[in-house]
């Protein structure tokens, strides 16, 4: 198994006036190549901080984050920008598409990051967004002709545009519904099956499946952790595993 993230005595602490707010407290982590992590837990139980932390979206107070064998948490802003281009993709729960370009252009924008070759990356685009079930005929309208499902299917495909070496996500599927869910989690798999990296946050169970590896988040540390083994569609014994999980977490 290949360490690619690795987060050791992780804190954040949030100040407002004289007040301290301790969301992560000594948290140990590691990121291995090829898992699909899912981190849960109650509502402010620090997951999202977790993530920007680990994905240099945002610094920790105390402790270190390595990628490989580089510590990002002593990067300075533009070396972290560099960082996050290079080796990171990211999916939200609101998609974040800019209105004003078109579905084919907001994918290609944080590609020309990397990449001045527009002949190539709008092949690229382009074939990526069919295998996400982007339909041809919508590639030069804009996202706010879309439908909610398309639009995340669009933002998703902008995640992986750069090829990253870790997928980060964020309640990616908390403002779809059910059918919608089903599609992104779809790639989402499919994805991690051909190697990719990925760690998402959610709430969601449906969701949680799909990971081969869930973290339960508690008052700012890891209570619990539970190894799922590779998704297969219909497995009964493994919805019940994680509900006895989670129960036993408090969930």
């Amino acid at each position: 198994m290949e360490e690619i993230l690795t987060a050791k005595d992780l804190c954040k602490t949030f100040s407002n006036g004289s007040v301290q707010q301790h969301v992560l407290k000594n948290l140990n982590l590691s990121v291995i190549k090829g898992d699909f992590t899912v981190i849960m837990g109650n509502s402010g139980s620090g997951k999202s901080t977790l993530l920007y932390a680990l994905s240099g979206m945002d610094r920790p107070t105390l402790g270190s984050i390595r990628y490989r064998e580089e510590e990002i948490s002593k990067y300075n802003n533009d070396k972290l920008a560099l960082f996050r281009r290079k080796h990171c993709g990211f999916i939200f729960q609101q998609n974040y598409l800019n209105d004003t370009m078109s579905v084919l252009d907001n994918v290609m924008v944080s590609g020309l990051l990397v990449t001045k070759d527009r002949k190539a990356l709008a092949a690229q685009a382009k074939e990526l967004l069919k295998k996400a079930g982007v339909n041809e005929n919508v590639f030069n309208k804009f996202p706010t002709q879309l439908s909610g499902g398309e639009q995340q299917r669009v933002a998703m495909v902008r995640g992986i545009i750069n090829t990253p070496e870790i997928l980060f996500a964020d309640e990616p599927t908390g403002a779809l519904n059910s059918g919608n869910t089903e599609k992104v989690l779809n790639i989402l798999t499919e994805l991690n099956r051909n190697g990719q990296s990925i760690v998402m946050v959610t709430h969601d169970m449906k969701s949680a499946r799909r990971g081969n590896r869930v973290l339960y988040l508690k008052d700012g540390v890891i209570s619990g952790e539970l190894i799922l083994g590779t998704y297969t569609s219909g497995d009964r014994k493994r919805h019940d595993k994680l509900r006895d999980f989670l129960q036993e977490m408090g969930w």
